[in-house]
């Protein structure tokens, strides 16, 4: 059973190159809206019902990974995921292939963070474990969180 404390101290042994980080800082927001743009993007049956879509869907069930972690962390998933979705429809509002913009941001954000991996010299944490893909947005937030002083309280998950 792993903590968030836990998870991030495994993350972080592979992001320690400053311009690893830096890229990081850019590209795991970018990843993150570019993979709910696409998810978003599909098309779905949900009617008329706002904010209801594939997107939402999916990101509600990566939230339990959160709330598994730290309801600080899960609160601050939820806002970024909701912002994250209110973006892609206002990117869709404009006309423009919520789908292609998103695919190019995604190509786009992975050939940056493969690059600083290599400067790293170490492999992307998620080849070890594909929670890893869940884990980097929430290590980005908790240094946020420490910045302006909000706890990550945590608790232990199962491995």
């Amino acid at each position: 059973m792993r903590t968030a404390t836990a998870w991030f101290d495994l993350y972080g042994a592979s992001h320690q190159n400053k311009t690893n980080k830096l890229i990081h800082w850019i590209c795991i927001p970018a990843i993150l809206l570019a993979s709910l743009g696409l998810v978003q993007a599909i098309p779905h049956p949900f009617g008329a019902v706002p904010g209801l879509h594939w997107a939402s869907i999916c990101w509600a069930v990566c939230l339990v990974f959160y709330a598994t972690l730290s309801w600080t962390v899960f609160a601050g998933m939820l806002l970024w995921g909701a912002a994250f979705m209110a973006l892609n429809a206002l990117i869709a509002s404009t006309g423009v292939s919520l789908a292609a913009v998103s695919a190019g941001i995604f190509a786009l954000a992975w050939a940056a963070q493969f690059y600083g991996h290599k400067v790293e010299g170490k492999k992307p944490s998620f080849f070890q474990d594909v929670q890893f893909l869940l884990v980097g947005p929430a290590w980005l937030l908790q240094f946020v969180y420490q910045r302006v002083g909000i706890p990550v309280e945590t608790r232990p998950v199962r491995a």
